[in-house]
């Protein structure tokens, strides 16, 4: 459905922005009026990575009068597959820093307000608050939710994307015309069933087909043109090159915009919400784990230890553990794979940041493996504390 234009229009387009925009000015659904509404737009990219980079290219060029970029993570040499708004010499600065020296260098009659920090429950409504739109890069089921709770709290619209591995998805959530987020997810997966890009990894060149989505959303939502995707899902396919489009529909029960709301404030704790892992691994985790550097002393020491990697055979091609044996989560958690694991031997488990390892270990402890211990924080901490040689990922 058409929506009315989101902001009203500047008073004026100085010489410089005519011919700087000419090409929409010319189109007649766009006009001096749209780029007047562009130039008169607040704008904020929540995160400055995959979905973020694109995103913030191309709300900068096409004239959007201030973009607002939150961001507290550094740029590293592993997102410049992806985050095209970083170059080489940005890697080891704020991510925001880096994304406002290119916006200059593409548009430098764009304001744009760099919140250098972590979005979080004490922040998100007064950041929020100073922008017409929001425009959600976020990478997590926590800050999703957040972000979409702040925004129907607020009333604010925004453009929500996701990708994964060779699957995008985009829609747009504004309360006032149709569902929010909550209304096509009323609950986050259960932990460790949906991994993360940085766990499964993404195809580059994903984030700008979905990044160039959620501009082209954000633009029609600001000067009134086409049909927004609310109240639709576009999901793209890039291995087929396929696009469907799913409608959502407003749910008259949703906990946040039904018509007997049960949230009416931000959650206390969005990532207990969304369980980091799930109760079993955490009451399994208990009193059984240990460091990376622990388990390089029970190595050194001569200790009978079965060492099992449980993450995916290319991320096992990238580094591993000296003396580890790969037995992907999965067939742990099927039980396909416990007749693998020795009774009179110590057994460790590690994954890349100790989440399905986690898993992993209430799946092995429920098979009666009581002793079994898992590594804290992966094989990320062996290559911080142990052996900074290994490759990182």
């Amino acid at each position: 459905m058409a929506l009315p234009p989101l902001v009203e229009p500047a008073a004026e387009l100085s010489v410089d922005e005519i011919r700087r925009y000419s090409r929409h000015l010319i189109i007649p659904d766009v006009g001096m009026d749209g780029q007047k509404r562009l130039k008169n737009a607040k704008v904020l990219a929540v995160g400055a990575g995959g979905l973020g980079s694109p995103a913030l290219l191309y709300l900068a060029a096409a004239g959007v009068g201030t973009l607002g970029i939150i961001d507290f993570d550094t740029v590293d040499e592993s997102n410049l597959q992806r985050q095209v708004i970083h170059g080489v010499s940005d890697v080891g600065t704020p991510k925001a820093e880096s994304a406002a020296r290119s916006i200059a260098e593409i548009n430098p009659l764009v304001n744009v307000v760099i919140h250098n920090t972590a979005l979080d429950r004490d922040n998100v409504k007064e950041i929020f608050s100073q922008y017409d739109l929001i425009v959600d890069g976020t990478d997590n089921f926590a800050t999703r939710y957040m972000v979409n709770d702040a925004a129907v709290l607020l009333g604010k619209p925004y453009v929500w994307g996701s990708i994964y591995r060779f699957d995008g998805q985009a829609s747009v959530f504004w309360e006032e015309h149709g569902p929010c987020y909550r209304c096509l997810y009323p609950e986050p997966p259960p932990p460790g069933m949906v991994p993360s890009c940085a766990e499964g990894g993404v195809l580059g060149v994903l984030c700008a087909s979905i990044g160039s989505i959620q501009v082209n959303e954000a633009i029609k939502l600001i000067t009134g043109i086409g049909e927004p995707l609310v109240g639709r899902l576009m999901v793209y396919d890039a291995l087929e090159m396929s696009y469907r489009k799913i409608k959502v529909r407003k749910d008259p029960n949703c906990a946040l915009c039904g018509e007997n709301p049960t949230v009416t404030d931000l959650l206390e704790d969005y990532e207990d919400f969304c369980g980091a892992v799930s109760v079993e691994a955490q009451e399994a985790t208990a009193g059984s784990t240990i460091t990376a550097r622990e388990l390089k002393d029970w190595q050194d020491s001569g200790k009978d230890i079965f060492l099992v990697d449980v993450r995916e055979p290319a991320e096992w091609e990238i580094n591993r553990i000296p003396g580890a044996t790969l037995i992907p989560k999965g067939e742990i958690l099927s039980g396909e794979a416990l007749a693998k694991f020795p009774q009179d031997r110590q057994i460790v488990l590690h994954c890349k940041s100790g989440v399905r390892s986690a898993e992993a270990l209430a799946a092995l402890k429920t098979a009666g493996f009581k002793d079994a211990v898992h590594v804290q924080g992966g094989i990320v901490s062996w290559v911080n504390t142990v052996d900074p040689s290994l490759p990182s990922y």
